[in-house]
């Protein structure tokens, strides 16, 4: 399990419109007489510098609650308010206070929008539209649980005409407990930008009942999320009778951390994934607030065809004084689906553990034909990993430490995986490094005697910001597959206003690189996702820019000759439109290659490099766009994976740029990407 928060909260689930629906209701039948225009709240943006207009009771919304402050944590992250002014709902007395503001009456439109950050608490920290009349609320949002504001679209339609009113409700006290609110629009401004671009469709009101994935504007579509609740760690990876096993972390009453479960969803191809039950639940809480649950582990199977899990058991020891808060336990399923009650193994951690004791992982140790288990520590600050033996997945005894880290390696490992690979004794060694502000993937390459690994080639797996807690497995076809937490605790994640967080990798297969590193490369099953090619050119020069084409879920695969590229610094803009995109950006001088998610809507700001080797003067990159996730693969291995949240529909194109020089394409083909879910 990575490391955990404390957060708890009721859910609610989102709702989105169609392109349809949306023209209709704002344009209205063809010949039909012009709308009045519509009108809105007094005061929307806020932007008479107090709250002219509004009405305060309590005091979460002061005077001061109306603020020009443009960033917040040591003025490094901006609001991203429109205008000059915002309500801050921190600003006026803090996170304790309480009370609301309300709007003055207008008539509703067809649609409504406005800009809203904050607390994310559906009962008691949320923006309503109330009718007038009889005070009902209609529809209501709460906050993405980050001070950055997300637009949030309401249908209002069935309501056009009617008198009404916001009011934004505050009654959280303690950590996140204000909300922020802005630029509040009516009628067709509220789909459209003043840049003329259109706001992608965002909000908890009206979600569909039924799980429709399609449905959410920033859902990736081939890759594993809850469609509610909050994932992070895969765990458990494995193929069962022919199906590939993926458990997730899950906590399914928020899009947040809390109590966590074990999701599990299966596969026949590791692609196309079928949601089955919920594995493994904690028992019910001692306390409002405790967070006791099961955390992150791995599957092994047994001789006997049996299915068992070795997992993390989590005691929270504010709600459980004197409890041990990390031991090992195991549950096994005859059928892969049910499992038994579990059973405590390692009750308590060894000596040198005083950073932490998580994350078991089981595999068959060629060496001596036994069960192995390696398990997540440090101490010292330098991180570790305990290694265990048996002989039947019940009786388990310490064996010492498989390996230390060196200063600078981390404090703490993480969700270790070691496993050999290749035919020459080679061994891999993984961690997941949570500090300093930053969440890496880690490996090690070495050798194994076994007892100790010895580190010989050491690296970070993914250049990029979002991959984290990895998880391999052998396949029946002897490849070692990888599915790691497309995230890190330091993400941003604007989801939480459509219900859930979180998203997995998809699934990658590990090699050895021609210079003893590890590499990794997306599962050839991918390939299957393909619906048809939107673009394919061979032998192109590009100077300036040239767009290939558009898709929200597509698969570039492009080849660069470096010997004719005449530019210093080649770029593919990805998820682009006039207004925002992430570039992908190779230089020649350096053999760096950076994916630079600064402009590329609501996610983590920020630019992440990785070395690149091309292979005789050609650059070869494999990209798979999805909905809100970016994950570029070139050919000899390296990897940059991102979130990335466009704000506007129009973000989808895909081009390449040469600045002042010439870039000249062997080939390129742009594919339609389809779902993965059954």
């Amino acid at each position: 399990m990575s490391r955990w928060r404390t957060w708890n909260a009721p859910l609610r689930m989102p709702c989105l419109i169609t392109a349809a629906a949306l023209f209709a209701v704002v344009t209205g039948p063809v010949g039909a007489q012009a709308a009045p225009r519509p009108t809105g709240p007094a005061n929307p943006g806020f932007e008479t510098g107090d709250l002219s207009g509004w009405t305060a009771t309590g005091d979460a919304f002061g005077p001061g609650a109306v603020s020009d402050t443009d960033s917040y944590w040591d003025q490094k992250l901006p609001f991203h308010q429109k205008g000059t002014y915002h309500l801050w709902g921190y600003a006026a007395a803090g996170d304790d206070a309480t009370g609301t503001l309300t709007s003055s009456s207008f008539a509703a439109s067809s649609h409504l929008s406005f800009l809203v950050g904050g607390g994310w608490d559906p009962e008691k920290l949320y923006v309503a539209l109330v009718r007038d009349s009889d005070g009902r609320q209609l529809l209501t949002q709460t906050g993405p649980e980050d001070e950055a504001y997300v637009r949030i679209v309401w249908n209002a339609a069935r309501w056009q005409g009617e008198k009404v009113h916001l009011e934004v409700v505050d009654r959280k006290t303690g950590g996140w407990g204000h909300l922020n609110v802005d630029d509040i629009r009516t009628g067709a401004a509220a789909t459209r930008d003043d840049n003329g671009l259109t706001f992608r469709e965002l909000g908890q009101a009206d979600q569909p009942g039924t799980a429709d994935y399609a449905a959410d504007a920033l859902r990736p579509q081939f890759h594993y999320t809850p469609y509610q609740g909050w994932i992070n760690d895969p765990n458990g990876l494995v193929q069962y009778e022919g199906r590939h096993q993926l458990f997730s972390q899950f906590y399914p009453d928020a899009p947040k951390w809390g109590p966590m479960h074990w999701a599990h969803a299966d596969s026949s191809d590791a692609v196309h994934w079928r949601e089955l039950p919920v594995a493994l639940t904690p028992p019910p809480p001692a306390t409002p607030t405790d967070n006791s649950g099961i955390f992150s582990g791995s599957s092994a199977v047994a001789d006997d065809g049996s299915l068992t899990v070795a997992y993390t058991r989590f005691t929270d020891t504010a709600a459980h004084p004197g409890a041990t808060p990390e031991t090992v336990e195991t549950a096994t399923s005859t059928d892969g689906v049910h499992f038994g009650e579990p059973t405590e193994v390692i009750s308590r951690p060894p000596a040198g553990s005083s950073a932490g004791f998580r994350d078991p992982k089981i595999f068959r140790d060629p060496t001596d034909n036994r069960w192995k288990m390696v398990v997540g520590s440090g101490d010292g600050g330098r991180g570790k990993v305990h290694l265990y033996a048996s002989g039947d997945l019940k009786s388990w005894t310490y064996e010492g430490v498989l390996a230390t880290g060196d200063a600078g390696d981390g404090a703490m490992w993480e969700c270790p995986n070691f496993f050999p690979l290749g035919d020459d004794g080679t061994w891999v060694l993984l961690t997941s490094v949570n500090e300093g502000g930053a969440s890496e993937q880690r490996y090690a390459v070495g050798t194994y005697d076994g007892k100790t690994f010895t580190a010989e080639k050491k690296g970070v797996l993914d250049g990029g910001g979002d991959t984290y807690a990895a998880q391999t497995y052998r396949d029946d076809r002897g490849r070692e597959l990888l599915v790691a937490w497309m995230s890190d605790w330091n993400a941003k994640e604007p989801t939480r206003v459509d219900g859930w967080a979180g998203a997995q990798t998809l699934t990658r297969e590990l090699f050895l690189r021609a210079d003893g590193t590890l590499g990794q490369r997306p599962v050839k099953e991918a390939d299957t996702l393909s619906t048809g090619t939107i673009a394919s050119v061979k032998n192109k020069t590009v100077e300036g820019s040239w767009r290939i084409g558009h898709g929200e879920t597509a698969r570039l695969k492009a080849d660069i000759d470096l010997a004719a590229t005449t530019a210093g610094t080649v770029t593919v803009r990805l998820k682009s439109s006039a207004a925002e995109g992430a570039e992908l950006r190779y230089e020649k001088a350096t053999g760096t290659l950076t994916l630079d998610t600064r402009n590329a809507g609501y996610g983590t700001a920020g630019t992440w490099s990785t070395h690149v080797a091309p292979k005789d003067g050609v650059l070869s990159l494999d990209v798979l766009i999805d909905r809100s996730s970016i994950e570029a693969f070139t050919a000899d291995g390296a990897s940059l994976t991102a979130r990335v949240y466009p704000r506007y529909t129009e973000s989808d194109g895909v081009e390449f740029s040469s600045g002042s020089g010439q870039l000249r394409l062997k080939q390129a083909v742009l594919t339609r990407l389809g779902s993965s879910w059954k």
